[in-house]
């Protein structure tokens, strides 16, 4: 699939770190390096702009290793970048650490990926079908 993107910032577009990942690293286009303290949350500009198809969404998600290592994650996870969207793609990040982290220009801050969705049409009824598991709802499937 082609994606139109308008790269504003001062680094190499989105890419795949391996032939088989699912999501492209994105990077920080911040001109000086932004310090979040534990508990804080920072909207970090990309320098990225895209138009994806009618039918898909981009899902911007926390990298692990910035999780596990240094506590920071995405607070929305996962953002949804709507197909009509055309602003600039910004990244809420959040320290769940106990200490203050610094996040660098260009430095690979969270993962996009690419998915296709459906547009549903709801159909009121007044009943839905009948299933094995019924009503039961958080924790049941693992009740026996």
């Amino acid at each position: 699939m082609t994606v139109k993107i308008v790269n504003r910032s001062k680094h190499e577009l989105p890419a795949y770190s391996t032939g088989l990942s699912a999501g492209m690293d994105i990077r920080a286009n911040i001109d000086a390096p932004v310090v979040i303290g534990p508990l804080e949350r920072v909207l970090v500009p990309t320098g990225l702009f895209i138009e994806l198809p009618i039918g898909y969404e981009a899902q911007i998600r926390p990298r692990s290793g910035l999780a596990l290592k240094r506590g920071i994650s995405v607070l929305n996870t996962p953002g949804t970048i709507d197909a009509d969207y055309r602003g600039e793609i910004g990244i809420i990040l959040i320290n769940l650490s106990n200490e203050s982290v610094q996040i660098e220009d260009g430095e690979r801050i969270c993962q996009m990926i690419i998915n296709k969705h459906e547009t549903i049409v709801w159909e009121p009824v007044m009943n839905l079908g009948e299933t094995e598991r019924g009503e039961g709802g958080f924790g049941h499937t693992g009740v026996r």
